[in-house]
């Protein structure tokens, strides 16, 4: 029985080298998993999710692919196929920037075409507020998993820490494409007191 997974990590959990890999392991036994991710992502390029130690490999966007998906959908159809190959799974990059409508149409693939989707994403953004795609998919999926990370100080990291000029940022749009250069994940307690590293 498919199933709609949201996997979460804080910045730096290789949640993008784990969707590759799990990508790979379709791929490996024949069978086609679509790679996606939202349109707000770009800040590694168009088309194309690259994990933080090396990994890329190209991807479409999830609104031009749902798209395609409403034009083709009928009740007799017994599986979807995607650019004429069966679609086995679909696997979303930075799901945060999904919209609720967006998740909402993935749980349809899941439970009328029987199709797996597995979403990885950040759970809340800087001020540790659930994002729009996060929040719906902590509300409907069927299985919620964190992918972990560690603070500094080897606790587990849950926050996602903007910070500017070496102090942690507190305002500001919830919307910000960076990587280490913007952004640590932290614990909880080191997050409230501000300390971004020993």
């Amino acid at each position: 029985m498919a199933k709609l997974y949201f996997r979460y990590g804080a910045m730096g959990s290789s949640k993008s080298a784990n969707i590759l890999m799990v990508r790979y392991n379709y791929e490996e036994r024949g069978q086609y998993a679509v790679l996606l991710k939202p349109r707000t992502d770009n800040r590694d390029g168009q088309r194309e999710i690259k994990s933080r130690m090396g990994l890329a490999a190209p991807a479409e966007y999830v609104d031009n692919f749902l798209k395609e998906i409403s034009k083709s959908w009928s009740e007799t159809d017994t599986e979807y196929r995607y650019q004429g190959k069966k679609v086995d799974a679909i696997l979303i990059d930075e799901a945060q920037f999904l919209s609720a409508e967006e998740v909402d149409t993935l749980s349809d693939i899941v439970d009328f075409y029987e199709i797996p989707v597995l979403c990885y994403g950040l759970r809340t953004d800087f001020l540790n507020h659930l994002f729009p795609g996060s929040k719906r998919l902590m509300e409907i999926a069927d299985v919620i998993e964190e992918v972990p990370t560690v603070c500094w100080c080897g606790k587990r990291a849950q926050c996602n820490t903007r910070y500017a000029d070496g102090k942690i940022v507190r305002e500001g749009a919830q919307i910000m494409l960076g990587s280490n250069e913007s952004y640590v994940a932290l614990c909880r307690k080191h997050y409230k007191e501000g300390k971004l590293w020993k």
